[in-house]
C-alpha cells in the first residue's frame, strides 16, 4: 500500500482491496496532516494569460496545470500539498482520460498524486473551454508563511 515518503506531512493511501489508480495519476485515499492551512483553488481553465482558449484538449490540459500552480504559489502552496483534485471534461472519452492521466503524471512527477473525482460535463463556462481543475491544498502551519 503506497504511502507519501517520509518527508512529506500527508497520507497518500491506495488500499489492496481497490484496484491500482497510480497509472490514471490520483490516489484514492488522502490523509491531510493538521494544524495546516487550506486552500481552496477555483475551477482554472485552458486560458492563457491573455484569455486565450487552444482547440487542443491537451493543449488545455497542460495550461490549466500550469495556471493551478500559478495559483497555488500565489497562496504559498505547491503540487505537493494538494490532496484533493476535481476535474471537469467536456465530450470526456477514454483518449481523454489518458492524454488527462499523462499530464497529471508529468506535472506531480514522483510526488504523490492526490485524490481526484472526473465529471464529465456537456458544456463548461466558456464556448470552446474543453477542461477545468479545481484543487484543495493543506498546507503544515511549520511550513506556512
Amino acid at each position: 500500500m503506497p504511502v507519501a515518503p517520509p518527508s512529506s506531512p500527508h497520507r497518500f493511501i491506495n488500499p489492496p482491496g481497490l484496484y491500482d489508480p497510480q497509472p490514471n495519476g490520483y490516489s484514492h485515499v488522502v490523509v491531510a496532516a493538521a494544524p495546516a492551512r487550506l486552500v481552496y483553488v477555483a475551477g482554472q481553465g485552458g486560458e492563457d494569460i491573455h484569455g486565450a482558449l487552444s482547440e487542443d484538449f491537451a493543449t488545455q490540459v497542460q495550461q490549466a496545470l500550469r495556471n493551478l500552480q500559478t495559483a497555488l504559489a500565489a497562496a504559498q502552496a505547491g503540487l505537493a500539498d494538494v490532496v484533493k483534485i476535481s476535474v471537469l471534461i467536456v465530450d470526456h472519452s477514454e483518449q481523454r482520460l489518458a492524454v488527462l492521466s499523462q499530464e497529471v503524471r508529468a506535472a506531480w512527477g514522483d510526488l504523490p498524486t492526490p485524490a481526484c473525482t472526473l465529471i464529465p460535463v456537456p458544456r463548461l463556462a466558456l464556448d470552446r473551454m474543453l477542461f477545468e481543475i479545481e484543487a484543495t491544498a493543506v498546507v503544515p502551519l511549520a511550513t506556512a508563511a
